[in-house]
């Protein structure tokens, strides 16, 4: 039996600990963006939810995007009174999740992180997300995932 990463065992405590009833995949190839994603997985790219962290105004925002939508971060800014908000460098990433970018999931950080999640992701029965590793995913649906993370809905285009 090989050793998992430790962010993935992270994950799965955290999953367990919130009551989520999904699987974790370990998939054998890095998955970094949602189009691979969801090709490994063999569903529809609008069902991979993205956890995206932004800059807002120095702060951590967790956006948690379909991967078929792009955020218009000017919109989003606008719409939450954010002053600034841009796409957080790597180190700010580690530092507010403990992961890295490419396998942030939506649980599991140091302490609590501002989460918005896309409507969009209500079309699917079953969505992806990162379980806290780039080759690492887990199934969950949109209300699964809204009362594990306490997301509210935000449109994000």
């Amino acid at each position: 039996m090989t050793s998992e990463h430790p962010s993935i065992t992270r994950f799965r405590a955290e999953l367990e600990r919130r009551g989520g009833t999904g699987r974790v995949v370990v998939l054998p190839d890095s998955v970094h963006t949602a189009a691979l994603a969801a090709e490994a997985l063999g569903c529809e790219v609008g069902a991979i939810a993205n956890s995206l962290i932004f800059n807002a105004d120095g702060s951590p925002l967790l956006i948690l995007t379909s991967g078929a939508h792009r955020v218009d971060t000017a919109k989003v800014a606008a719409d939450l009174g954010i002053e600034r908000l841009g796409r957080a460098k790597p180190e700010f990433v580690r530092e507010h999740t403990g992961q890295t970018i490419g396998g942030v999931s939506p649980i599991a950080h140091p302490a609590p992180v501002p989460t918005h999640i896309d409507p969009w992701l209500r079309k699917y029965d079953e969505v992806w997300a990162a379980a806290g590793h780039a080759s690492a995913v887990f199934s969950t649906s949109y209300d699964e995932l809204v009362a594990m993370t306490g997301a509210t809905e935000l449109e994000v285009e």
